[in-house]
């Protein structure tokens, strides 16, 4: 039986999802979008592109949730963009009903689905959809530190001029200017950061990667970052889809683990068919400790905001 997989919102980041998801054959595509015509549109285009890319699903566009029925996996990307000047933070109320519908109808329809939420502020839209979709926890899942790490790796294979495929990096806590870029656990080929660069380059690449979203909107001025955060959403979905369990940090609901409980805060996780099938807990510094506390303390305050919108 083929797979299906429904993207929610069908702007550049979940056009760009259904068009990796479709380029790699993961599985059939719905892409449901409010605007009438958009998704329509997009979809048949992409449809259309697969004689010439040579990938052969069927991708459909629609502006209800009837043809999305028994998706194996739904990524939620609906939402409006940050703007310049504007934070992840000043979206929460407006992005928090456009999730809470758009997770209402998908488990409607595919009560059997597995949710990865992108639209932000992250971590606090995670929380909404749990609590809406009353799904187990290992079937909610954030994407955030797939990019954050993404963007982690980038910069130090450009400050390096090494390859980017022999850098490894960890990012973990809150999908924001919080997030806590393990600099102890980075590395190049197994060569530890600090035996290749200075502590101030090390920390002007961290704040790098904290702003990372920050300085795409600034220069794009009408919208937000989409190529990579397509790229890492549809990396997840394929861990899930193929059961691959990739080991990923993303944005997973904490109960003790880190000390955190009832959040949802970045980690490293293993991604498979039931979705998270395991969080890793790394014995972190006191300081990397006292940061990532600090981050799912921005989450909380974000997250009590909502439950009063419950």
């Amino acid at each position: 039986m083929r797979r299906k997989v429904t993207v929610v919102g069908a702007g550049n980041v979940g056009a760009n999802c259904a068009l990796r998801i479709a380029d790699k054959e993961l599985a059939d595509v719905v892409l449901v979008d409010v605007v009438e015509g958009v998704p329509q549109g997009k979809a048949l285009d992409l449809l259309q592109s697969g004689p010439v890319e040579g990938y052969d699903v069927t991708v459909t566009g629609s502006n209800d949730y009837e043809p999305t029925a028994n998706s194996d996996l739904v990524i939620i990307t609906a939402g409006f963009p940050r703007k310049p000047g504007m934070s992840r933070d000043d979206l929460l109320l407006a992005n928090f009903d456009v999730v809470r519908q758009a997770t209402e109808q998908c488990v409607r329809y595919s009560p059997g689905c597995i949710l990865i939420i992108v639209t932000n502020p992250l971590d606090a839209m995670c929380q909404a959809a749990f609590i809406v979709s009353k799904f187990s926890k290992n079937r909610v899942i954030g994407m955030a530190g797939v990019l954050d790490t993404a963007r982690f790796r980038t910069f130090i294979a450009q400050e390096l001029h090494v390859a980017v495929e022999n850098v490894t990096a960890v990012v973990m806590g809150g999908h924001g200017d919080s997030m806590v870029p393990v600099v102890r656990l980075s590395n190049v080929a197994g060569i530890p950061l600090t035996e290749l660069m200075d502590q101030a380059t090390i920390q002007r690449l961290v704040e790098r990667t904290q702003n990372g979203g920050a300085e795409i909107v600034k220069y794009l001025k009408t919208g937000s970052a989409y190529y990579a955060p397509s790229a890492a959403a549809v990396e997840m979905a394929e861990s899930i889809l193929k059961d691959k369990k990739k080991v990923l940090p993303c944005a997973a609901y904490l109960e003790g683990e880190y000390g955190i409980s009832g959040l949802f805060v970045g980690v490293p996780v293993k991604l498979g068919a039931r979705g998270i099938e395991q969080i890793y807990q790394i014995k972190l510094t006191a300081e990397e400790q006292a940061m990532l506390n600090k981050s799912a303390a921005a989450v909380k305050e974000l997250v009590d905001v909502i439950m009063t919108r419950m």
